[in-house]
């Protein structure tokens, strides 16, 4: 009789094991299947969607342990740089300062414009600070201009300044875009514009 007990309790001991294990197989089971679904990988067309239709980008060496700024001013609206980090048109995303707090180990800042308005825009490059104290220091800046959110950026201007001496602002560029959002012809410049706070002229 005590035998017969036993061997009820071992098989009752059996069979509740394996039905929590069938339990957490099925379970397994199911996550493994939902898994892809959940966050589906992107494409191709999902990285080309920048937030904005008119990029500005600014490069510097990054190596060199310096902060540079970018400033932009689009048709009608106040220049948007460190200080003023956001426009009617423009916003400036990130603001590098250099080394400090930099964890990418890239020389970059840039801007993006909410539409593309017609008429002048202004990109001007300013050394702030130089802590590297190399001179001088060569900065690259790119313009690309989306007409959609569905539409590739297409880049319309590439030029390369040089900065000198801490405290340089230099106009890279200066450009006319049309109704559609396309350059002017001979529209592009250099004549230089302040536009760091408190010096526009």
């Amino acid at each position: 009789m005590r035998e017969i007990d036993l061997f009820d309790e071992e098989s009752g001991a059996t069979v509740f094991r394996d039905v929590i294990m069938l339990a957490l197989a099925g379970f397994i089971t199911v996550v493994i299947l939902l898994l892809p679904h959940v966050n589906p990988p992107g494409t191709a067309e999902d990285s080309d969607q920048s937030p904005g239709n008119i990029i500005v980008e600014v490069r510097w060496p990054d190596e060199v342990d310096a902060d540079v700024d970018l400033w932009v001013e689009a048709p009608g609206d106040r220049p948007v740089g460190y200080s003023n980090k956001g426009g009617a048109v423009f916003n400036l995303l990130r603001d590098d300062l250099g080394h400090v707090t930099d964890l990418t180990g890239l020389n970059y800042e840039f801007a993006y414009s909410r539409g593309v308005p017609s008429g002048a825009y202004t990109i001007n490059v300013h050394l702030y600070r130089n802590r590297a104290a190399v001179y001088p220091v060569p900065v690259t800046i790119a313009v690309s201009v989306k007409q959609s959110v569905q539409a590739s950026a297409k880049p319309i201007l590439s030029t390369n300044v040089i900065l000198g001496r801490e405290g340089e602002e230099i106009t890279a560029v200066r450009f006319r875009l049309d109704e559609d959002g396309r350059l002017v012809s001979g529209s592009v410049h250099d004549l230089p514009r302040a536009l760091r706070s408190g010096q526009v002229s």
